[in-house]
């Protein structure tokens, strides 16, 4: 859905001279079958989840954020990054940010946010109304993380390292162990 997506990654990429590789492949519909196109394993897999976090308060945003609000609880969204043979805990995702309540956002949601369809979402944030965190455990299992990069059909191969450095994304405890996989 979103070659303009694709080339604002492309191109980040490039000028912080980030290790990484393209790659075509057949849409596919589950994390497993994309793994398999690829040719990587599902847990470099970051799979990105666009949520709606109420009752986060005010000063919690501040003091992480460095973003200033006047209210005292705001609803925010959220792209949650996690890899891709685990499962997001929303209730932990929720507590992260000091709220009780976490949800999916709506298809039409996800598309004004991140201007992708689902199952294309990349780790980034290009929207300043969506905060990224990220599962720390998508690091230190694999030198590197693939994603689809704003298509279904194109996937981008990223070594873990330079994501960190480019992206400087927040690091927090929200995914389980997926047990059948």
């Amino acid at each position: 859905m979103s070659e303009a997506i694709f080339n604002k990654i492309y191109e980040c990429l490039s000028q912080n001279g980030a290790k990484f590789r393209v790659i075509n492949h057949e849409s596919a519909g589950t994390s497993e079958s994309v793994a398999a196109a690829r040719g990587t394993h599902l847990g470099q897999g970051a799979k990105a989840l666009v949520c709606t976090i109420k009752g986060v308060s005010g000063s919690f945003l501040a003091e992480n954020f460095g973003i200033l609000s006047q209210k005292e609880s705001v609803k925010v969204n959220v792209i949650a990054i996690l890899p891709a043979d685990h499962s997001a805990n929303l209730e932990r995702l929720a507590a992260v940010f000091g709220a009780k309540k976490a949800s999916l956002a709506s298809p039409a949601e996800v598309t004004e946010l991140t201007d992708c369809v689902f199952g294309s979402i990349p780790p980034f944030s290009f929207d300043e109304r969506l905060l990224l965190v990220v599962d720390k455990k998508l690091f230190g299992r694999f030198s590197e993380i693939a994603f689809n990069a704003g298509l279904l059909d194109r996937s981008i191969v990223l070594n873990a390292e330079d994501y960190l450095r480019i992206v400087k994304p927040k690091l927090v405890d929200f995914a389980d162990k997926t047990p059948s996989l």
